[in-house]
């Protein structure tokens, strides 16, 4: 029987360490002569050597431990890499473990093969710095840093046997997301959700500063988790026999911490779970372990000067070549390799075994047997009315019972994520099935839908985390959507381009496997913000995505309930997307039937009959278009307004919510073709374009489109507290400007009088909603008319 606490087992430990980080150092260096077997030459060294140092040796030392408490405990864990630029880290392991090899099999395992792993790191046409998707065992690339907790809790969540073991930075340590991502122990139910071990890092330096946690002492650290929930575990030192046995000791005592709060936990039912003390491991080695001790009089290892590439050696500047061939030698290369080159087999003996190697455990590629959604029948939701207009709904309330389905028909795999806004955006019909998933302790006489147990995700008031908590959840093969306010998705907007960047590179990876699309549901958004104003307002994250590969994005504007619910079951069943959905949670008139959502869901855009005074063929005086639930309003009245005083007016009335459908296909191959563009909005008429977002995006759309006779109103970055109405009016997105430009485009000086009407009625509403405090009659009243034909 093996004991994995013996020195033997020890020093087998640090030879993988060794291993790990001589190829680290080789990867950013070399191009050739990976093992030194001949004298080292300038054609051997990269010109441009680039990586990471400073948390290479730390997280080696890390992640030999790690296999070793896999190999004892036969756990089922996976490694997250918060300090993501040290790619390195999860190559080095990866190719000593054999799976760099079965994923990439020109990587051979012998020196050709080592060769070729040390020229494509950081190299052009090779691999990237950062634990990037071409990475085995990756889900997480931390070029961005403060993820690294809320993606680890995402993948753990229904997964109640994985460990997700979690480098922290002490530099992502300091990040607004990162401290917030200790409060993830809250929503993790130890029945039925796996565990986070975070991991800790303290290496003292970040570019060219201190880090604030390693200044502060094992008490101090130890108080600040305690307060935090968690439980401080400390490794710490410089001399590698006395660390790994530290090391050995402090992660075992962690994962028979985790197994035994588990076991009670799990000896009774998740719904009666209460908030355990979890452990985290502190891990104190200096920034640059093992590497040069100093440069120039001037100390490397143990500060920021280990960041980066810590001696000045490259192909052009070999003066101080031998301090590169004595710092690799430094790693005893001759006990590590064989003759040919290969990590010694008793070596990559230690490594886990198949599947339980963190480098290919099936979570990190597609999930642990990942399931398609299960999706009813959206039409059993659908409203039904004689007449557009008729009825009054709030689509999101609506939407609650499709998305209250969903929660019943996948009771593992789907779950909804927001930053306590889950009520506030209408979604309570939810919790007629489940509840918040809580485990701060509940207050009964206060706390609505508190829970142990629940699929809604919303009590911490963080975007970050709960945009982390999905992200993590679909990148191992799991369905949710994150619902929050428009204008503070900006907040993460830089998280999701990151998610972009994720899913953009891995689909270039044949072995990796689809991923469930990541869902964003905008609601209270920027053209009914009453009670909140201007700080509300911000469509800006539709123009933010549409500037990302198209492939890759979707962005929906569905007017009312129907076309709601027809969105979110395409956007629900899809894979490899960011969807981005524009929803009102407000009272709004119902305008389209469930067969003409299901027809703009297809189509993108479709041309409202009933809302047109032109038949199909017929060419029209002027194009109206709405995107948006706002915009649609507005647009729709303003037809009742022109048809009224214009009767022989010929309008086209269409409605866009696919708004990226528009582009033309040299810049989206979803794209409309010219002839396709043409027939919708004719290549001369004026075209009067009511949109939900920024107004530049529209001018893009129809830059390389034939009809330049373009009238846009969007939102122009205007607003205040003021009535629904109003809101419109500041941006001249209202049914009066939008009329009063229709006809002044028509019929130029002839509309006068009519546009004076217009400006005396902008004029009236404005002098009436400070007396009043209300929007007119004419608005508060309106309901659509059948047009005159």
């Amino acid at each position: 029987m093996t004991d994995y606490n013996s020195k033997e087992y020890l020093n087998k430990v640090d030879e993988w360490w060794r291993a790990a980080n001589y190829i680290a150092v080789a990867q950013m260096y070399l191009k050739d002569n990976p093992l030194l077997k001949k004298e080292i030459q300038e054609d051997d060294v990269k010109i441009h050597p680039i990586g990471h140092w400073g948390t290479i040796a730390g997280q080696n030392f890390i992640y030999a431990h790690l296999n070793r408490a896999i190999n004892k405990y036969d756990l089922n864990m996976f490694y997250i890499e918060g300090p993501g630029h040290g790619g390195q880290v999860m190559v080095a392991n990866s190719y000593i473990d054999g799976s760099y090899t079965e994923i990439y099999p020109e990587i051979t395992q012998d020196e050709a093969g080592l060769k070729k792993l040390c020229k494509i790191f950081s190299f052009p046409g090779g691999i990237a710095s950062h634990a990037a998707p071409e990475t085995p065992g990756s889900i997480h690339e931390g070029g961005e840093l403060g993820y690294s907790l809320s993606h680890a809790t995402g993948a753990i969540l229904d997964n109640p046997d994985v460990i997700a073991a979690t480098v922290v930075g002490d530099g992502e340590a300091e990040t607004g997301p990162l401290a917030a991502g200790w409060f993830s122990n809250v929503f993790i139910n130890p029945v039925t959700d796996g565990a986070v071990l975070p991991i800790l890092y303290l290496n003292g330096g970040k570019i060219s500063n201190p880090t604030i946690l390693e200044r502060k002492s094992d008490e101090e650290l130890t108080q600040y988790f305690a307060g935090l929930g968690w439980e401080a575990l400390f490794v710490s030192g410089t001399n590698p026999d006395v660390v790994h046995t530290q090391m050995a000791e402090q992660t075992d005592l962690a994962i028979e911490k985790i197994k035994a709060i588990q076991k009670e936990a799990r000896a009774k039912s998740a719904e009666v779970a209460t908030l355990p003390t979890w452990p985290v491991l502190i891990v104190r080695t200096p920034k640059g372990w093992t590497g040069p001790a100093s440069w120039a009089g001037e100390p490397i290892e143990g500060g920021f000067r280990a960041h980066q590439v810590p001696i000045p050696v490259d192909a052009h500047h070999m003066e101080h070549i031998s301090s590169l061939v004595e710092w690799l030698k430094s790693y005893r290369p001759e006990e590590l390799f064989d003759e040919n080159g290969t990590v010694k087999e008793s070596i990559r003996a230690i490594s886990p075994k198949g599947d339980k190697r963190m480098s290919t455990n099936p979570i990190t590629n597609g999930g642990i047997d990942p399931k398609p959604l299960k999706i009813a029948d959206w039409k059993k939701h659908a409203l039904t009315f004689a007449k557009p207009g008729e009825k009054i709904a709030q689509d999101m309330i609506e939407f609650g019972n499709f998305a209250r389905d969903l929660i019943v028909d996948n009771p593992d795999n789907f779950r909804i994520f927001g930053p306590d806004e889950t009520k506030s955006n209408r979604l309570n019909k939810v919790f007629e099935v489940t509840n918040r998933q809580w485990l701060g302790g509940e207050d009964k006489a206060y706390d609505e839908w508190i829970s142990p147990v629940g699929r809604v995700i919303d009590s911490q008031l963080s975007e970050h985390q709960c945009e982390g908590f999905l992200e993590g959840y679909v990148l191992t093969g799991r369905h949710g959507f994150f619902a929050s306010y428009e204008a503070f998705l900006r907040v993460v907007d830089s998280m999701i381009t990151q998610h972009f960047k994720w899913l953009r590179k891995a689909k270039e990876q044949t072995w990796r496997k689809q991923y469930p699309s990541l869902n964003l549901i905008a609601t209270s958004t920027v053209f009914q913000q009453d009670h909140n104003g201007y700080t509300h307002q911000d469509p800006g994250l539709l123009t933010h995505l549409a500037e990302k590969k198209p492939e890759f994005i979707r962005e929906y504007l569905p007017a009312d309930t129907n076309t709601m619910l027809a969105v979110m079951a395409e956007a629900l069943s899809s894979e490899e997307l960011i969807n981005l959905i524009v929803c009102s949670k407000h009272p709004r008139p119902q305008f389209y039937s469930a067969d003409e959502a299901e027809i703009l869901v297809k189509e993108g855009l479709k041309i409202i009959d009933w809302a047109s005074t032109t038949t199909s063929d017929e060419e029209p005086d002027v194009v109206l278009v709405a995107s948006g639930t706002e915009p649609n309003l507005e647009a729709l009245a303003a037809v009742t307004i022109l048809n009224k005083a214009f009767p022989s007016l010929k309008i086209r009335f269409i409605n866009v919510l696919d708004i990226l459908k528009l582009r033309h296909p040299s810049v989206d191959p979803r794209g409309l073709s010219d002839e396709e563009f043409d027939n919708y909005f004719t290549k001369e008429k004026p075209v009067i374009f009511c949109y939900h977002g920024y107004e530049g995006m529209i001018r893009d759309i129809f830059f390389n489109r034939n009809n330049h006779n373009l009238y846009i109103h969007g939102y122009r970055e205007n607003g205040d507290i003021t009535t629904p109405f109003d809101m419109r009016v500041f941006s001249e997105m209202d049914r009066f400007h939008v009329a009063q430009d229709a006809a002044n485009a028509v019929y130029g000086n002839a509309a006068s009088e009519f546009s004076q009407k217009m400006d005396d009625t902008i004029a009236f509403h404005h002098s009436y909603i400070r007396e009043h405090g209300l929007d007119i009659p004419e608005v508060e009243n309106w309901t659509w008319e059948d047009l005159i034909k």
